[in-house]
């Protein structure tokens, strides 16, 4: 696209940070992170139309996948690395997959954003089918793993989101759904981590919130369904057994939500 511009590329609006103390470089962040949630507000229509999709799809057997490469593949396994422990649901159903595999959680391995085919040969692995939605994530909306992949799966009738923080972005055109949250420069020039990666974090967790609750693993306003992993969990599942069930022996609550594995399974065995 002749018109494209990468906002996320422009110069700061700041200079010389190198020669500011720590006290003004952070409210300065802070000044900036604040025009994040503003401009997330405004993508709010883009989102539902995805999150209606997703529970649709969910609903009938789907799975959902996120597909990114650096920091956007990053968050995209920690959106969904954190369902199946805090909604109770089996893993494989969220799946999240970067560019360069493992090895690019932790650090950058060169290049693997660059391939058109990567993306697709990644998510053919999981057997990726028109029963699936799958979200590419790229701050920039220009990379080629991500394109690729959407490509790909809209020729084969799969749908398709995207999260981009630019305006008009390649990334768009393979999308279904689009959603373009668009942050502005970055305080440090290009560091798409900062407002960006915020602005991904947040429509991300908006995304799978929505759709777990949709999908009925909410009840009320509590995680019913989470996994009991830590000592933590127990004792936050315990006094939601308590409150469900108006039971003031905490040791009773705890061994009927032990003996039953959720705070669900525990108050619908006592109904």
């Amino acid at each position: 696209m002749t018109d494209f511009v990468k906002v996320t590329e422009q110069e700061s609006h700041y200079r010389n940070l190198d020669k500011k103390p720590v006290s003004e470089i952070l409210e300065l962040i802070n000044s900036e992170d604040q025009q994040v949630p503003k401009a997330v507000a405004k993508a709010i229509p883009q989102v539902e139309k995805l999150v209606v999709s997703i529970v649709d799809k969910m609903l009938a057997g789907g799975r959902l996948f996120y597909l990114g490469a650096g920091t956007s593949g990053r968050l995209g396994i920690l959106d969904a690395s954190e369902i199946p422990p805090t909604y109770g649901m089996p893993y494989g159903l969220v799946i999240g997959l970067i560019a360069g595999g493992e090895e690019a959680i932790q650090k950058a391995v060169e290049n693997a954003e660059d391939s058109f085919e990567q993306g697709l040969a990644d998510l053919e692995k999981h057997f990726v089918s028109e029963k699936d939605v799958v979200i590419g994530i790229a701050a920039s909306g220009t990379t080629p793993y991500v394109i690729g992949a959407l490509k790909a799966c809209r020729s084969r009738g799969i749908t398709t989101g995207s999260i981009s923080c630019n305006p008009n972005s390649p990334i768009s055109e393979h999308a279904d759904f689009p959603i373009e949250v668009v942050v502005g420069p970055e305080f440090v020039t290009g560091s798409t981590r900062m407002k960006s990666g915020t602005a991904q974090k947040l429509v991300l967790n908006m995304i799978s919130t929505a759709v777990m609750i949709q999908i009925g693993r909410v009840e009320d306003n509590k995680m019913v369904n989470m996994q009991l992993s830590n000592e933590k969990l127990v004792d936050r599942g315990t006094k939601m057994v308590m409150e469900e069930l108006s039971i003031n022996d905490y040791e009773k609550a705890r061994e009927l939500l032990l003996k039953w594995g959720s705070v669900k399974k525990a108050v619908d065995s006592a109904g």
